[in-house]
């Protein structure tokens, strides 16, 4: 059995949902939820986290809360100084899942640390799941990942890749051909040792652009390992909109439990 570390980064700052870890879910503060999501993947689960609040909405768990630094530029940042706390181990697997994903499903956080823990080839590991819905392709919030012969990422981008000349030509709105588009799913798994080397990389002109930091892996030459799953998890909470969907999903599963 694969051993590994879930990390929870949630920070109490937000853009467009500020506090959005302590919003209201069903009853329960999102942080919740996604806590439970994995301890139902894993044993050992921890909250990353710059506000005392978030701590305490989740201090009747079973999860560890550590309390990080509040200038982090991202969760990655956030998860390496955990790791530094606690001094984990080089080799120590740790699943990044992020704070505001209250429906991922545990089966795949187990399948996303399974895969990077039984290959040798790369040092980080992330998801993807072909795209039903053709219009996904030209989502910008959509991402999409196009992979090599062996499974890992040559590039992610928020534009339609691979561009297919012929179907998208004319119109530039139609999938008229068979190719199989993936969606990447933010979730990773990695180990400590490469977060210690990541976070003293500077960002690249290419994540900048896209505003999609794994970009800054693939700048660096290091190879992503994209974990193929049947179908997506339903979208995260990233605006106002996504908490009123997230809330009426909840509620649907509530009435079919």
């Amino acid at each position: 059995m694969t051993r590994f570390k879930i990390v929870i980064p949630a920070r109490h700052g937000s853009s467009r949902l500020p506090g959005k870890p302590l919003l209201d879910i069903a009853g329960q503060p999102m942080i919740v939820h996604v806590c439970e999501r994995a301890l139902e993947a894993g044993d050992d689960v921890y909250v990353a986290t710059d506000d005392e609040r978030i701590a305490t909405a989740v201090a009747h768990l079973p999860v560890t809360a550590v309390m990080t630094r509040e200038d982090h530029a991202s969760g990655t940042e956030r998860i390496t100084e955990v790791a530094d706390q606690l001094d984990w181990p080089d080799d120590t697997l740790v699943v990044n899942l992020q704070g505001d994903e209250p429906l991922m499903q545990p089966d795949l956080i187990r399948q996303l640390a399974s895969a990077l823990a039984e290959q040798n080839t790369a040092e980080i590991a992330t998801l993807a799941a072909l795209i039903d819905d053709p219009s996904d392709v030209f989502d910008p919030h959509a991402v999409k990942v196009v992979l090599d012969r062996f499974g890992h990422a040559l590039y992610f981008s928020r534009a339609p890749i691979p561009w297919h000349r012929d179907s998208f030509g004319q119109t530039g709105r139609q999938a008229g051909c068979d190719y199989p588009w993936r969606r990447h799913i933010g979730i990773y798994a990695y180990s400590a040792g490469f977060l210690r080397r990541y976070v003293n990389w500077p960002p690249s002109q290419l994540e900048s652009v896209e505003a999609l930091e794994q970009l800054r892996i693939l700048w660096q030459g290091e190879r992503i390992l994209v974990v193929p799953v049947d179908s997506a998890p339903p979208a995260g909470v990233d605006t106002e909109a996504d908490l009123q969907r997230v809330t009426r999903l909840f509620g649907t599963l509530r009435e079919n439990a």
